[in-house]
């Protein structure tokens, strides 16, 4: 409770946290594919928040490593990040049925990688060689090379007609410094298409405006997701106190203590009832609830 003199505790959440529609997408159908009762598998998590996978998990939903761990006639879920051609027709030949849910956007990048580089381009990716959505994007243009920066450039051999894309998820300040770099350097033809997921970049924007006006950031989400520690970088760039939490047990009395205007993001994974959750243990803390239920 805030003492006289003290501004009133406040929390505000960031203007589109919380999951994407191509989460959306791919939770909705995998609940549909959970309720027809046949097995349903994943090679890797559906999502990349831990909590709501145990979720999924809980009601049959099984992540894989490799498809031999699938029974044939089974259901595999593509993943909102995509799959390899190759993997899905594999997937195929083992008997298993497809249900397709790469997020629409990263179809598109998928799409553009294959055409341009089936018309001659040497395709660069922007983004990380690790990612699943990038790994599927080579899966579609083999020749494809992966950039995750612009000093990254400098050891390519660049010659004739280049085109640059970019995993949905990455930065579009970053992105523009290698679509700098590559026309200094290519004299040929050069041709960036933007294919950064709009709605992250907003959700990075509104996230940094916040950050500037408030005592304290959590950003909630999966440890293992990008969007959302990039949304935990962002925030500590702005000099505020950040936290990056997965669950609302990780918030501490300390990190709310002499701090009222707490400000609150969400990566593209994390589903509204752990933001709920989160959202209320702050509360409880602001109002002297919460100091006993660590």
């Amino acid at each position: 409770m805030s003492a006289a003199g003290e501004p009133k505790p406040t929390i505000e959440v960031a203007e589109g946290s919380g999951v994407c529609f191509g989460v959306k997408r791919a939770l909705r159908l995998a609940e549909k594919a959970l309720e027809a009762g046949e097995a349903v598998y994943c090679l890797g998590p559906l999502i990349h928040n831990p909590q709501e996978v145990d979720r999924l998990a809980g009601r049959g939903f099984r992540v894989i490593e490799s498809l031999e761990e699938a029974a044939s006639g089974g259901t595999l879920l593509v993943r909102s990040h995509g799959l390899a051609p190759a993997v899905v027709a594999e997937a195929k030949a083992l008997g298993l049925h497809i249900i397709d849910a790469t997020c629409p956007l990263v179809r598109r990048v998928q799409t553009l990688a294959t055409d341009l580089e089936g018309d001659g381009y040497q395709v660069i990716v922007a983004g990380d060689a690790a990612h699943p959505e990038v790994r599927a994007i080579q899966g579609h243009a083999p020749k494809a090379v992966v950039v995750s920066a612009p000093e990254a450039l400098e050891g390519l051999a660049l010659a004739g007609r280049v085109a640059l894309v970019a995993q949905t998820t990455f930065s579009p300040e970053v992105f523009r410094r290698m679509a700098a770099e590559l026309v200094m350097r290519v004299a040929d033809e050069v041709r960036v298409v933007k294919t950064i997921c709009a709605a992250t970049v907003e959700r990075q924007r509104a996230t940094a405006s916040l950050a500037d006006r408030v005592d304290v950031m959590f950003v909630i989400g999966g440890r293992n997701s990008a969007n959302t520690n990039r949304l935990a970088e962002l925030c500590a760039a702005c000099d505020v106190p950040t936290y990056h939490v997965e669950v609302a047990d990780e918030v501490r009395p300390e990190m709310v203590a002499g701090r009222p205007r707490v400000g609150v993001a969400a990566g593209a994974s994390t589903p509204q009832w752990i933001i709920d959750a989160v959202r209320e243990r702050i509360r409880a803390l602001q109002s002297g609830r919460g100091q006993g239920n660590l």
